[in-house]
């Protein structure tokens, strides 16, 4: 039986070792680090208040940062998908501008504008919005980092839904919200859970963008990867790896979880069809 790549078993080889030595291995080094602290160790780094309000703060900043990210991801596929508008094909290149803008460049920049005599923060700062320096800084700078993940793992779906299950409910007098909720969300929602995830994972280990607009102030707007930098230059590399490693976890944890919601909502799909 011919494989559709030829040399399977060296391009499989090439595969696995390249995962293994620049994703496993770094992430097996971590986990035996930090089982080296022992657990009444690793428990007292977690507690201390500097540790646990930077954890606080980074969970919630980068739960506002995927909220608004599940929101106006999904809203601008759907844009890009199903219109046709003056400008489109450069709207459609601004969405990777993210992953190829450099991340200390995009926190110098929405520094630049949210700052009270920027563009943005000149507006908000004398209505008493205060961006910069505040965990809204946090959050909008975690949301610009992570969008595109929403957007590119719900948009070709979007391209390659049959309108003819759109068209059958129209027939049929449903009205177009109930069409999106009944027909495409359910489509879409192994993907878009992706997307969400993968958004609220980059955001927990974002740095660069963040650290020029939150001010870094212990206690108030230091993120937990800042706060692990900060332990590895005082050489408490236990600190730095507990902290590491919560992060670490709660990551792999959440792909977990999307991926079994993924695949039981494409078994549902598959029951349905």
């Amino acid at each position: 039986m011919k494989r559709v790549l030829p040399g399977f078993g060296l391009t499989m080889g090439v595969t696995l070792a390249y995962v293994g030595v620049i994703v496993l291995l770094p992430v097996v080094a971590l986990a035996l680090k930090g089982a080296e602290i022992g657990p009444a160790k690793f428990f007292a780094i977690l507690s201390a208040p500097r540790t646990l309000a930077a954890l606080r703060l980074t969970l919630t900043a980068a739960a506002m940062a995927t909220l608004f990210n599940a929101l106006y991801g999904l809203l601008m596929a759907w844009v890009l998908v199903r219109y046709e508008f003056p400008g489109k094909r450069i709207l459609d290149a601004l969405m990777d501008i993210p992953f190829a803008l450099p991340t200390a460049v995009a926190g110098l920049a929405l520094s630049a504008l949210f700052a009270g005599n920027g563009w943005y923060g000149a507006v908000l700062e004398p209505q008493g919005i205060k961006v910069v320096y505040t965990i809204w800084g946090v959050a909008i700078a975690m949301a610009f980092t992570s969008i595109p993940f929403v957007v590119r793992t719900v948009q070709p779906i979007l391209e390659d839904l049959d309108p003819q299950y759109e068209d059958a409910a129209r027939t049929l007098g449903a009205h177009p919200f109930t069409i999106f909720r009944r027909v495409v969300f359910p489509a879409i929602l192994p993907a878009f859970m992706v997307g969400v995830t993968l958004s609220f994972a980059r955001s927990l280990g974002e740095f660069g963008a963040v650290v020029f607009i939150a001010g870094n102030l212990p206690m108030k707007t230091e993120i937990a990867s800042l706060l692990a930098v900060i332990r590895l230059e005082e050489y408490d590399y236990n600190g730095a790896a507990a902290i590491a490693l919560v992060l670490l976890m709660i990551a792999l944890v959440l792909l977990a979880v999307s991926n079994l919601l993924q695949a039981r909502a494409l078994r549902y799909k598959g029951k349905t069809a």
